[in-house]
């Protein structure tokens, strides 16, 4: 599994991990939040992006994105649930690393590409459920960036 970022390239995992803690240390008397979110375009097949986004808040971000490809899944219930999981799992990945670096006081928000218009409003309850359940915030559109913006960027 890797990660690209648009400055620095092709990246593992760990390597990902490296540069957000040096980006942190960079700058300690910050303020900072870790934001997951996926977003997923269809087209001959469905492309998944899972975004990872380090904000130092008020002073700018990075970020990170992986990219996967899947069979043409149609149903945008099964959409929703496959790109929350995939943030998900990396969002599990990331607070071990966090947790085994003693950064855990670092708040991580999964973003999910779900809102009150449209569609998807009445998979909120349920996709919130799996994200807190799993011990993240969730955050929903307008405030899920991380999804709508970033993850979507790349899936074009």
């Amino acid at each position: 599994m890797y990660f690209v970022s648009p400055t620095r390239g092709r990246m593992t995992f760990d390597q990902m991990m490296a540069d957000i803690s040096q980006f942190i240390i960079g700058l300690p008397s910050s303020s900072y939040k870790l934001i997951i979110g996926s977003d997923s375009q269809v087209k001959t097949e469905t492309c998944f992006i899972t975004a990872v986004v380090i904000h130092r808040l008020g002073k700018g971000a990075r970020y990170y994105y992986r990219k996967k490809l899947q069979r043409k899944i149609k149903s945008l219930r099964q959409k929703i649930f496959y790109e929350t999981a995939l943030s998900l799992e990396v969002g599990g990945m990331i607070a071990k690393y966090l947790a085994e670096s003693g950064l855990d006081d670092l708040e991580v928000e999964i973003h999910i590409d779900v809102g009150k218009q449209g569609e998807t409003r009445d998979l909120i309850r349920e996709v919130v459920g799996m994200v807190a359940g799993s011990g993240f915030q969730a955050k929903i559109k307008p405030e899920a960036f991380g999804a709508s913006s970033v993850a979507d960027k790349h899936t074009k």
